[in-house]
């Protein structure tokens, strides 16, 4: 049992992961053993001597829950299980069979103080009392749904739920899909989520994250390759002896109409690490190592400049338009935030696939659904399309971030900070990122280290901060590398 981290899988690639090993000449019966092992090991770790019960669906969640009901009866735990009928899948009706116990109807369970979810893990597309038909599930994959009896499974399960002391779910709370964090029945929130094999994208994306509790991982035996990623903490090294502040990387922040929101960037930047900001402003404000100079075409042409920030109180004026065009026609590598990316459309929006120099977008839901439209696909499918399209690194942001490269590779990040709700975090965010960049980083290297500090200095600050105190708490954030 491992922390939420490593390869992300959709079902589909789970699916296939599983098939690969089963054709290797690993059966489902053994896969399925395993999975009831660790979750049985986990369980005993979690419950304590408390009595449990064991919620079974009809497909090979339900399985593994069979296995693990019956290790933990064989440990001297009192154990029930509960059903919704009758296994559909073969190594389901084998692990019921080995079970010594009775089996309840789902409907009639009474709680315990331990309730164990395993009715509906990966692969589920429909809600829990929709109408469904039943079919024999292939090897390794949920079954469809067969509901046995009137009893609506919904509100017994948030009953059920409600009257227990811990809930666990095993490898996906019941109720939500697997690829896109969407919650297509009424569920209870789990104090703990045991994935199986790998995280998948539901374990982190939202709504269906906040319902996951604390995700642990159950290593089950199957090989695991993804380009996706849990977002991890960056490793980021210290300025050696020779160090000095252009080897730290120079950034320089293009200002606009409201200068208070580069300057957030500028100290942002600072705090991160960047050897050297430039706030190309007309304004003197900030701390006093904060270079100051009027923006121009000369100013970003200077080759110094490692990274070059723009959007941050930027405004949308025809004076901001000039300034992103101009900024555009450099080879400086590019963070664009903010007021600059509602300024993005159309023909620029093109240009950047064409430069020189990589960027970086950091849109918010709102500012990435006007810049590449609205669809129905995940978040993570939707972030790499629009890192494709572009040619660009996005940070589609929110409180499940997804981090995407042009080429295909995406780090989630965990669950941020609900404080970050405030105003002038996306700008301090823009200037870590931008400091990271300027270090050297790679853009989806810099983009990851940027999001991963900003949620630790959000972390240090505690409840009700304001941006400037984020921006300040990046000092000890980056101090913790």
């Amino acid at each position: 049992m491992t922390p939420l981290a490593g390869p992300i899988l959709t079902a589909a690639e789970m699916r296939a992961a599983e098939d690969a090993v089963i054709a290797a000449g690993t059966t489902v019966e053994s896969l399925m053993d395993r999975a009831g092992q660790h979750i049985a090991a986990a369980v005993r770790r979690l419950a304590g001597s408390n009595p449990i019960l064991i919620l079974c669906g009809p497909g090979n969640n339900g399985g593994d829950g069979y296995v693990a009901a019956r290790l933990l009866h064989k440990a001297g735990l009192k154990v029930r299980v509960a059903a919704l009928g009758d296994p559909k899948t073969d190594p389901a009706r084998a692990a019921k069979a080995r079970w010594p116990g009775p089996v309840e109807p789902f409907a009639t369970a009474q709680p315990a103080p331990i309730l164990i979810d395993a009715l509906f893990g990966t692969g589920l597309t429909r809600g829990l009392d929709a109408p469904t038909t039943s079919s024999p599930a292939k090897a390794g994959a949920q079954s469809e749904r067969t509901i046995e009896g009137a009893t609506p499974i919904a509100p017994k399960l948030l009953e059920l739920a409600q009257s227990a002391n811990l809930r666990i779910a095993i490898d996906l709370p019941s109720g939500v899909t697997t690829d896109d964090g969407r919650v297509i029945s009424p569920i209870p929130n789990y104090d703990v989520t045991l994935a199986l094999g790998a995280a998948k994208p539901s374990h982190l994306l939202q709504p269906a994250a906040s319902h996951c509790g604390t995700v642990r991982i159950l290593d089950i035996g199957v090989p695991i390759t993804s380009r996706a990623h849990v977002l991890a903490k960056p490793i980021l090294s210290a300025p050696g002896p020779d160090a000095h502040k252009y080897t730290r990387g120079m950034v320089a922040i293009v200002a606009g109409t409201m200068p208070g929101a580069a300057r957030l960037a500028s100290i942002a930047a600072m705090r991160a690490g960047a050897g050297y900001v430039l706030l190309l402003a007309d304004d003197q404000g900030g701390p006093d190592a904060l270079v100051h100079k009027p923006f121009s075409a000369e100013a970003i042409a200077e080759r110094r400049i490692d990274a070059l920030l723009i959007g941050p109180g930027l405004g949308r004026n025809a004076d901001a338009e000039d300034k992103l065009d101009a900024t555009l026609a450099t080879d400086r590598p590019l963070v664009i935030d903010g007021d600059a990316l509602h300024l993005l459309k159309g023909a620029r929006l093109s240009q950047l696939a064409t430069r020189n120099a990589p960027a970086i977008l950091t849109p918010h839901a709102g500012e990435f659904d006007a810049l590449f439209g609205t669809d129905a696909a995940s978040k993570v499918e939707r972030a790499r399309a629009a890192a494709m399209q572009s040619g660009a690194t996005i940070v589609f942001k929110g409180a499940d971030t997804v981090i995407a490269s042009p080429d295909g590779d995406v780090r989630v990040a965990t669950g941020a900070s609900p404080w970050l709700s405030t105003a002038g975090t996306g700008d301090v965010l823009a200037g870590t990122i931008a400091a990271m960049l300027a270090a050297g980083l790679s853009p989806l290297e810099a983009a990851a280290a940027g999001v991963w500090l900003h949620a630790e200095a959000a972390r240090r600050c505690g409840p009700a901060f304001i941006a400037d105190d984020l921006a300040q708490a990046l000092s000890a954030a980056r101090a913790s590398q």
